[in-house]
Order: structure tokens, then sequence, then C-alpha cells
């Protein structure tokens, strides 16, 4: 059985539109039994930033080829999973500033990727990067739109060969009907196969 890990990045938890798409989802991967789900609520963990004393015992870990401490579980967790799933609103022009620690978090030199004379490369076992959003504007397609171009460019990093966005957007415009643009996403959603 495949392994999902799902990384929730909701702030608002279960009021957030994001969460409420990405439940769907999950639901539907659930149904299919074929996949286990093991899910990592950022706001419920101690993630730190790189910086200061945190930032050098991350260094003199790697330089004595420690990666099997504790501080790199988040790494091995997200390098073993078949697929991934991110969720998370869009956010001045991103998305929280949450995931972004966890990203620097994950991104560990020999765990997730590896540097050679010829540059870097993915090790990641994940197969299939799925990021879930919800945005207020109207985003995709325009420079402005930079949390989706961001994870897919992190899956080319970390050798993930596909990657999917699902999201709604201008769901906070005047006169939009935003459970209709719910219904939307929801009809995105249904659309994947269940192979992924």
């Amino acid at each position: 059985m495949e392994k999902v890990l799902f990384i929730d990045c909701c702030i608002r938890r279960q009021k957030s539109r994001t969460k409420q798409a990405a439940d769907y989802l999950l639901e539907k991967i659930e149904k299919s039994g074929k996949y286990e789900i093991e899910s990592l609520c950022l706001m419920d963990e101690p993630l730190q930033y790189l910086s200061g004393d945190f930032f050098q015992q991350r260094e003199r870990l790697l330089l004595e080829d420690r990666r099997d401490h504790r501080r790199f579980d988040y790494a091995h967790q997200f390098a073993w999973a078949d697929i991934i799933v991110i969720a998370a609103p869009f956010w001045d022009l991103g998305f929280p500033a949450l995931l972004k620690c966890y990203i620097e978090n994950v991104s560990v030199d020999g765990i997730t990727f590896y540097a050679d004379a010829e540059g870097c490369h993915g090790m990641s076992q994940g197969r299939h990067l799925i990021f879930v959003t919800t945005r207020g504007g109207y985003y995709e397609n325009t420079p402005l739109e930079m949390g989706s171009r961001y994870l897919e460019a992190l899956a080319v990093f970390f050798g993930i060969d596909e990657y999917s966005c699902f999201f709604a957007e201008g769901l906070d415009i005047e006169g939009n009907d935003p459970a209709k643009l719910m219904r939307q996403l929801y009809a995105q959603i249904d659309k994947i196969n269940c192979e992924l």
C-alpha cells in the first residue's frame, strides 16, 4: 500500500476553505482503499526557522553525517512518501511562512536531495506532489502567483515526477458566489484518477 503524506498548513483549520477542499480530496483518496494516509498538521508541530544555534546544530550534524538524528525526521518522512498533498491558503502572493519553515526543515542534503559536481539532484521517492489552495482574488497565470509555481519547482528539485494544483480563486471578489466556486474546485478534484 502506498503512503500519502498530508501536510496541513491551513492556519484557520476547519474554517479554512482550503482545508475543506483538502479534506474532500483526502476522502476521495481514502475511499480508493489503495493508500495509507499520514497527516502532519504544521500548526501543531514544534517547527523552528534555520537560525542561530538551531542552524549551527544542523550544520554540525550534516558534517558528521548524522542524518539519523531526530531533527531530520521531517525530511525522512517527506522523502519516503509516495504522494505528498500540501494544503495551504494563498497568502502574500504565496503561502503562509509556516509552510516555508517546514520546507526549510525537509530540504536536507543527503535525504531529499544531494549535490555533486554537476549540481543538485532529487532523492525523494515521491512520484506526485499535489497542492490544494484557495485564493481571494484572481492570480492564476500571472507573475503574482508564486505559491504553486514555487512548489512545482520544489517538486522538480526533490525529484518528484508529477505535480498538480487544485485551486479555487476569486472567492473574495464582490459579486462572486464562493459556494459555486468551491463546487467547481470539488468538480476538479472529482476528475482525478484514483491511481494518482
